[in-house]
């Protein structure tokens, strides 16, 4: 079984899902299992309805009917007939997530999150499984949370491998085309559960890795992995081959084309992962798979916005000692702060971090108990992997560098622009 990776921008709209179907008339869709993220942006529309709803915003009802009517339009341009069974099935999605709104008593803001969030998922695989049946190509709709079990751990779940594998053993029919959701899980409980950001392709991985898929395949609307995002750096490259371990570490500083955690268990059973073009499906793209020969020979960037450069240092010039810093990293652990750079000299500690649920502030009053507290927000982290000295240049011209550190094949350099 192949394992093929759709994601928000390949089907935010009729036309989106319409090219899908062309891709898998092109490069074939026998035994294939699709995983499919939400529609465009729907996630960030329906991080609003969240806000709205813990506001209690008289926007609620209305930032909600946007998303209705966003998915309510691509209906309109795929299906002729509106008494298509599609339309009563969406609409049952919505009504799923209105009676959520009504009822639900918890204040947990990321229990709320995942329920909320996951209808994108729901509808988006709905839309697409009914109209691939309604041009003529039948497949088999699959509920993933009942298959990808997890903890509580609401908005950043870990996996139950053993249990997980067990289900999707049975629950994924062979020979056949498979539509399922991205980012998806559930607990115990059979809450719905999420698997972190951009967690689709995590999906995709744990799918194969299950299945003992014969690879994977993300789908995105680049050529594949390139040197440098293009938004920021003039001339990216294709890289066309690399390796696991390359592809981990930068997915590891930030690289946003393959999710962090999905390289593990690929590289455990060595299924190989392909990222490739929807635009131009039979492009070669980029592939990744084992050998130490297949690193890069071109200089990687990474750049990383909106970061907060923390700096840390005893009130009584006492050293920073190991003790110190297992309790500063406890302390991260606990808000789910993420650490991106650490440099740290006797008296001191700096780290760059990404504060993602919007925990800073709680952290730095706790921190400010025991430490003299500074920190400089909004700056970027550049990465470069396999850096020399012109690649540093194009990072460091006209920016202030607050910060900078080199290993034997990385540089990181801290700016405010």
């Amino acid at each position: 079984m192949k394992i093929f990776k759709f994601g928000g921008a390949s089907v935010k709209d009729a036309e989106g899902v319409k090219n899908v179907l062309h891709v898998l008339n092109t490069v074939g869709h026998e035994d294939v299992l699709l995983v499919i993220s939400a529609m465009g942006k729907t996630t960030n529309a329906l991080e609003v309805v969240i806000k709205n709803y813990f506001d209690k915003s008289k926007e609620l009802h209305a930032s909600l009917q946007e998303v209705r009517k966003y998915h309510n339009q691509i209906l309109l341009d795929l299906f002729e007939d509106e008494d298509h069974d599609v339309f009563f099935d969406v609409n049952a999605h919505f009504d799923d997530l209105e009676y959520f709104i009504r009822s639900n008593k918890s204040p947990n803001y990321s229990f709320v999150y995942d329920q909320v969030v996951s209808i994108g998922e729901l509808v988006s695989t709905t839309i697409v499984s009914h109209y691939f049946n309604y041009s003529g190509l039948k497949n088999n709709w699959i509920d993933v949370r009942p298959l990808i079990k997890t903890d509580n751990n609401y908005r950043d779940a870990q996996v139950d491998w053993e249990t997980t594998q067990k289900l999707i053993s049975k629950g994924v029919k062979k020979k056949t085309l498979n539509i399922t959701q991205g980012f998806l899980g559930s607990d115990e409980n059979n809450f719905t559960t999420t698997l972190g950001r951009e967690g689709s392709d995590y999906t995709a991985a744990i799918f194969a890795y299950c299945l003992g898929a014969e690879s994977v395949t993300i789908w995105k609307d680049v050529p594949g992995v390139l040197n440098a995002d293009p938004r920021y750096f003039e001339n990216a490259v294709l890289l066309n081959q690399i390796s696991y371990r390359e592809a981990i570490e930068l997915a590891f500083y930030g690289a946003s084309v393959i999710h962090p955690k999905t390289l593990q268990p690929l590289q455990k059973k060595e299924i190989p992962l392909f990222v490739k073009s929807f635009i131009n499906p039979t492009l070669a793209g980029t592939s990744v798979s084992k050998g130490a020969d297949l690193e890069p020979h071109t200089p990687c960037f990474i750049v990383k916005k909106n970061q907060l450069l923390l700096s840390l240092s005893s009130i009584d010039f006492d050293f920073i000692m190991e003790n110190h810093i297992s309790e500063i990293f406890a302390l991260f652990a606990k808000f789910k702060v993420k650490v991106n750079l650490i440099q740290n000299t006797a008296i001191s500690f700096s780290v760059c971090i990404e504060d993602k649920y919007n925990n800073f502030e709680e952290l730095r009053k706790v921190l400010a108990k025991k430490f003299k507290v500074s920190y400089n927000e909004n700056v970027s982290l550049y990465t470069i992997r396999h850096f020399d000295e012109n690649a540093a240049k194009v990072v460091e011209t006209n920016k202030t560098i607050l910060l900078r550190q080199i290993s034997r094949e990385t540089m990181q350099v801290i700016t405010k622009e």
